[in-house]
């Protein structure tokens, strides 16, 4: 028998490791979240706001702009403005179920949106809390996208200012709620620490700092989408990584380590591939790495109940890692008393012997007293952590990192989605010239090549030393794999065969920088 854990007991969730929860959530909602985050300077803030935003309230919304002179023609048209809020202004949760259908927030399309929002509807589990630290690695990135998302607004005088920028859904957001009265409540502020992963956040900097390269050329709405499929990306990226780096940091008692990540990826389309058995292969080596990541976790969650971190919280994880590495006799002490008290909350004794038997081949008390930690918070993150790299990998859509068949013959296997494959190529036909980008076409052997140097992504692994030893049919998957990419950069207008030279093949940069 496992005993209940207290509230004097770790939780799982420690933002030194990662900020998020394990939850079922949507990119809208996280996005929606980092906005406010952004704007309030990474305070999660409360509006006084009694009421529940529906479809109803906001046609009121709208009948009011009219009478003020702000819109006209709505009141000869509510079918299509009703129309308009429900495919391009609002986020709904059960959408087209007419009894559970619930407006989420407004689309994220402005820093602002997300003053709308129905908070029961738009929660994110911490997982904008994530994103924000990264981006708060390089502040000037941060606020460099700060400007752009706030285009339009004049946060001073709370009027809307005129911007040939803004498309016509932005406006409709900031006009749906220039005119709500709010009072914004203080809350919880989030830890000004450094991300775990310090050069994966940097990547993600540098990602986004690429990307508003191209805030004056592509419209707003895609802009929006290509930021939100950068973020799921790189939580994706990140969040793999931990599951696996995480044990090595404890066994090596630090932060640092050599980044040797890589993960196969299918971009054929096609579940029964050849190249989706190597794939498929990958993602399964870090989903079993899941328990490890589970009892990593309540590892340092342990040790931070020590009494030298009970008044003073560390700021990352050096010093906890370090108590790990160099355990003392105090150390082993503290926690027999943490483990006889676990034995201590049963009453009969045949629940004490259970308990000593589940934990009869640990070593140390230390060891028992995580496992037991690991038994009962582990079960619940198992459950949702999988969920949790779907919906952040935007699993089976056109931007997916992820995907399935959804059976057991065809599990999760990392893959490029049309949406996801733009989105890079957009970033990586850029170079640095003196201290400004400027955009250069790429050969496919190029491309694939900073793909793989830059996020792990192999397409091509026939030069991996992991694959040097193959046989027959590997080295036809990753031919046949080659292809398919080829194709797929086809068909989203990069690539064109003007010859059979291959100094002639390149991708070429879509806008010139």
């Amino acid at each position: 028998m496992i005993p209940k854990l207290t509230k004097y007991d770790p939780v799982f969730r420690n933002e030194l490791i990662f900020a998020g929860d394990a939850k079922n959530i949507t990119l809208d909602t996280t996005l929606i979240n980092l906005f406010m985050l952004m704007r309030n300077n990474g305070s999660r803030i409360k509006l006084k706001l009694r009421h529940t935003h529906t479809i109803d309230s906001l046609k009121k919304y709208l009948e009011s702009l009219e009478k003020q002179g702000h819109i006209e023609g709505y009141k000869d048209n509510e079918e299509a403005g009703e129309d308009w809020l429900r495919s391009n202004l609002i986020n709904m949760v059960n959408r087209g179920n007419l009894q559970k259908e619930n407006i989420s927030s407004l689309r994220p399309m402005h820093l602002e949106s997300y003053r709308i929002r129905n908070v029961k509807y738009a929660r994110d589990y911490n997982s904008s809390d994530q994103v924000y630290l990264m981006l708060s690695k390089q502040p000037n990135v941060l606020q460099s996208l700060k400007d752009y998302l706030s285009i339009g607004w004049d946060e001073s005088s709370k009027t809307i200012v005129s911007n040939s920028q803004l498309d016509v859904d932005t406006v409709g957001v900031l006009h749906l709620m220039r005119n709500i009265s709010i009072e914004v409540l203080p809350a919880d502020n989030i830890n000004r620490i450094k991300p775990l992963l310090e050069r994966q956040a940097d990547l993600f900097c540098d990602d986004i700092k690429r990307l508003l390269v191209y805030k004056n050329i592509i419209p707003r709405n895609i802009f929006i989408e290509y930021l939100q499929t950068l973020i799921g990306f790189h939580l994706s990226l990140y969040f793999q990584k931990l599951i696996v780096f995480l044990p090595r940091m404890i066994k090596a008692g630090k932060k640092e380590l050599e980044d040797d990540w890589s993960i196969v990826v299918d971009v054929t389309d096609n579940l029964d591939s050849r190249i989706s058995s190597v794939a498929c292969a990958d993602m399964l080596g870090t989903l079993n790495s899941q328990l490890d990541y589970f009892k990593s976790t309540m590892q340092i969650n342990a040790v931070m109940t020590l009494p030298q971190f009970s008044m003073k919280k560390p700021d990352d994880l050096d010093q906890v890692l370090s108590v790990l590495a160099n355990r003392d006799a105090t150390f082993e002490a503290y926690f027999m008393a943490k483990f006889s008290d676990l034995i201590g909350r049963f009453t009969e004794q045949e629940d004490k012997e259970q308990l000593g038997d589940f934990v009869q081949y640990e070593k140390s008390f230390f060891d028992k007293y995580v496992l037991c930690l690991t038994k009962v918070r582990g079960a619940y993150q198992f459950k949702h952590t999988s969920s949790f790299l779907d919906k952040i990998s935007m699993k089976n859509t056109e931007t997916a990192f992820i995907a399935d068949g959804r059976s057991r013959k065809h599990p999760r296997r990392a893959v490029l989605g049309s949406g996801l494959l733009e989105t890079l190529v957009q970033l990586l036909v850029l170079e640095i010239e003196g201290n400004k980008f400027v955009s250069k076409p790429l050969s496919i052997d190029e491309l694939i090549d900073k793909l793989r140097d830059r996020y792990g992504i192999i397409i091509n692994g026939l030069d991996e030393a992991r694959f040097a030893n193959t046989d027959v049919q590997t080295h036809l998957a990753f031919k046949e794999n080659v292809e398919a990419f080829k194709n797929k950069l086809r068909q989203i207008g990069f690539y064109t065969d003007l010859s059979d030279a291959n100094i002639l093949q390149k991708i070429r940069p879509r806008y010139k920088i």
